[in-house]
């Protein structure tokens, strides 16, 4: 399958350039982040690629030194005994990592950025995922952990997950049309950040979206998708209101809308320290920012 960026959603917005660094818990040779980070790069962003050597999904927000290979990358993409930290020799921006998700997302932020953007990064995205993070799965996923991380040292993140697929090599052919649906929305939704002006977000607030499932068959394209606000987890009794949208004064859950028939992707609104749902004030700040690509579940 062709890759191209959607016309109508992205291509208006390509005039915005931005420092981005990009992670994932699956792996930095899976097919998904290698697609994602070439749609960002003909977006016109500046990106750089720093994630785990091999697939760390499920790890959160572990952390630890990252130590040279003693077997080879996943997919084979590096041999056993490469260094701690490595790249690609046709690609100095892709780089991995040994160790896992929040360790490589910091290494791309303290270390690959100033190299490569001569000072921070202006924006952090992780993803997109193999597989949903709806709910509490949020405090285990390694995707998560990364851009969680990002938020906590002052970078506006977002993570992205897709319901569909499973872990592929990055020299998979032909590209399954899930891995280029996803991968358009992800940078529909970045570049739509990004068109709404600095900041990007609120201090220590990180998104989390989810697609639903994607085939040949059913939700086939990019723009059958519609993006609504949503919450992480459940409201429990008595709590405040979230922000008023669609004329109601509660959010549904991002795995309400995930599961909604008619590929409706969820975008939440989460705070980096607690990896729960944000403030009403600061769901409100990203309905603004992101108004224009936002609707409703149905009646």
């Amino acid at each position: 399958m062709k890759l191209s960026l959607l016309a109508l959603s992205v291509l208006p917005l390509l005039a915005q350039s931005t420092n981005i660094v990009l992670s994932n818990d699956d792996g930095w040779a899976e097919l998904n982040i290698r697609v994602f980070y070439d749609l960002l790069t003909r977006a016109r962003n500046s990106v750089v690629l720093s994630a785990p050597a091999d697939n760390k999904s499920g790890t959160g927000s572990s952390d630890a030194p990252a130590t040279p290979l003693t077997k080879p990358c996943e997919f084979n993409s590096c041999p056993t005994g490469s260094p701690a930290q490595g790249f690609n020799a046709s690609n100095p921006r892709l780089n991995y990592v040994n160790s896992y998700p929040v360790t490589s997302m910091r290494y791309g932020i303290q270390t690959l950025s100033p190299k490569f953007f001569g000072g921070a990064p202006e924006l952090a995205v992780a993803g997109f995922n193999v597989g949903a993070n709806l709910g509490t799965t949020t405090l285990i996923s390694g995707t998560v952990g990364a851009a969680t991380e990002a938020a906590k040292r002052g970078i506006p993140a977002i993570a992205f997950s897709g319901t569909s697929g499973s872990q592929i090599a990055w020299t998979t052919t032909p590209i399954p049309s899930y891995v280029s649906t996803y991968a358009n929305l992800s940078v529909n939704v970045t570049q739509s950040l990004i068109a709404s002006g600095k900041p990007f977000l609120p201090s220590n607030i990180w998104l989390n979206v989810n697609y639903p499932s994607s085939s040949s068959s059913s939700c086939t394209s990019p723009r059958n998708f519609k993006f609504v606000l949503s919450r992480i987890n459940t409201a429990s009794s008595g709590a405040a209101a979230d922000v008023t949208t669609c004329g109601k004064t509660r959010l549904p859950t991002e795995s309400k809308v995930v599961g909604t028939t008619g590929c409706y992707a969820s975008i939440s609104v989460g705070r980096a320290d607690t990896k729960r749902d944000a403030s009403k004030a600061e769901q409100a700040v990203v309905l603004g920012k992101l108004s224009k690509i936002l609707s409703c579940l149905p009646a």
